[in-house]
């Protein structure tokens, strides 16, 4: 297989960054850039809270902890144990050394640096060199419509409640405004890009919020190289989250079909896995691979399917014709 030039990969947070790690474990750095979402970002203590961006980083630099998927390894809670003693709010889980990297962004922001510009920072203290982007400087914050306790804030639903309410729509406020940040813009021009992958992330509560960004979906409906997905869904389950849950609320049944329909107006193929195989057999939208990331050979063995995947299109110069159709992702 010969390596791609450029990858881009569009990333949530906990699946998506295991992919991430899996492409960084494969391609030099300079070959790599992950975009992430932003609409779970928050502000919670006065402090500027970026959960996909932190798990990402947190997991190339191999300080995630592994177990639960983010948050940091060998962790300590003193800080929070004060608050809860002092009566502050304490229902979203700060370790100590993850309020450290809080407290760096906020006065990176404070002093006037982008959003991109404090990511960069961060990343590079924590040793990571693949180049990791907010998909938009710009605010972006997910919105949860309810059936019965309005409408919530992604943290509020998706952390203090644990989705338990069910959803009915999302809202991504700001996104009309917010443009592609300056990293995603650069990958999305540069002459050497030679395929787009979107992580296996919550197509509703991490991509969405992405692909809403103004012109992202137009970029990738019009990019010139193969686009392709991975996924969240096995077995009719997702392997981690709400995602299942979600679309049941929606009245859809979660599927690999779903997932290709969701997507189906910029993604040229699908890679699901293999106890899905009977379900896609024949259909030229799907790839079959082990999508199941259970350990770093997992990861790396993905990356290389989704590698593979991205040549074999290009060698075949097939694209979808479908990209030529304005579909999408609804939400209710």
């Amino acid at each position: 297989m010969t390596a791609p030039s450029r990858v881009l990969a569009l990333s949530g947070g906990v699946g998506g960054a295991r992919l991430a790690w899996g492409l960084a474990s494969v391609l030099p750095a300079d070959k790599l850039t992950v975009a992430v979402n932003v609409g779970d970002d928050f502000e919670h203590l006065g402090l500027p809270i970026c959960p996909d961006l932190d798990t990402v980083v947190y997991t190339l630099a191999g300080v995630v902890n592994r177990e639960q998927g983010w948050g940091r390894a060998d962790e300590t809670w003193g800080t929070l144990e004060e608050l809860r003693a002092l009566g502050a709010e304490s229902w979203f889980l700060l370790g100590d050394r993850d309020i450290a990297v809080h407290l760096l962004r906020r006065q990176l922001l404070s002093a006037g640096c982008s959003l991109s510009q404090a990511t960069q920072t961060i990343a590079q203290q924590l040793g990571v060199a693949t180049r990791v982007v907010p998909v938009t400087d710009a605010p972006l914050r997910t919105r949860v419509h309810t059936a019965g306790d309005g409408v919530l804030g992604f943290q509020d639903y998706f952390v203090r409640r644990r989705c338990a309410p069910a959803l009915k729509s999302l809202e991504f406020e700001g996104a009309s405004a917010a443009q592609p940040s300056p990293g995603v813009l650069e990958a999305l021009a540069d002459p050497a890009l030679s395929g787009i992958i979107v992580c296996p992330s919550n197509p509703y509560l991490s991509v969405a919020p992405m692909l809403a960004v103004s012109g992202l979906r137009a970029a990738l409906r019009a990019a010139r190289v193969p686009v392709i997905a991975v996924s969240p869904i096995v077995g009719g389950q997702a392997i981690k989250g709400p995602t299942a849950k979600i679309m049941r609320e929606l009245g859809v049944e979660p599927s690999a079909a779903v997932i290709a329909e969701l997507y189906s107006d910029f993604v040229d193929c699908v890679i699901v896995d293999e106890c899905d195989a009977a379900q896609v057999a024949g259909d030229p939208r799907f790839a079959v691979a082990h999508t199941v990331m259970r350990d770093d050979d997992g990861r790396s063995a993905l990356a290389r399917a989704c590698l593979q995947c991205l040549e074999q299109l290009r060698t075949d110069g097939r694209r979808s014709s479908a990209r030529q159709i304005t579909s999408g992702i609804t939400c209710g």
